[in-house]
């Protein structure tokens, strides 16, 4: 009775390459899975400083505009014989534009700068994806070379 030790079959090399490939398999579709998820995460994160950074840019824009015109404005302000009989407004059509010239510019260039801190305040690119493949194929290879 003591010789009836029964024994499970040994696998064969064939069913061991098979779990071995699929395994690998799963792993990759991980990897793909988390890689996708990690990258829309990071496409939110950087749409929302694009669209920072686009609107800044635009309104900057707009003030630099601004700025054109109140220089023109300003011109003829200057090459106006008298100017006080021409506009009796306390503040020349000039300045008004220069006012809210600043205040585009002023907008835009905090717009612009919000925009630069959110672009560096994360790296658009899969880091953790990245690390977890790179672990995966040193394990791969520690596994393989023994």
């Amino acid at each position: 009775m003591a010789n009836d030790v029964k024994t499970a079959p040994q696998p064969a090399v064939t069913e061991l390459v098979t779990g071995i490939v699929n395994d690998i398999g799963a792993l990759v579709r991980q990897e793909v899975r988390f890689a996708r998820a990690e990258i829309k995460s990071d496409f939110q994160k950087t749409r929302t400083a694009v669209v920072l950074l686009a609107s800044g840019a635009a309104t900057a824009a707009l003030g630099a505009l601004l700025v054109a015109l109140m220089l023109f404005f300003l011109l003829h302000h200057l090459t106006l014989p008298d100017p006080a009989a021409v506009d009796p407004a306390r503040v020349p059509l000039w300045g008004c534009f220069g006012l809210v010239s600043l205040l585009f510019l002023g907008v835009g260039s905090a717009l612009v700068v919000a925009g630069v801190v959110k672009f560096k305040a994360f790296n658009p690119l899969p880091d953790e994806t990245v690390k977890t493949v790179e672990e995966n194929v040193s394990w791969l290879a520690n596994t393989s070379s023994k």
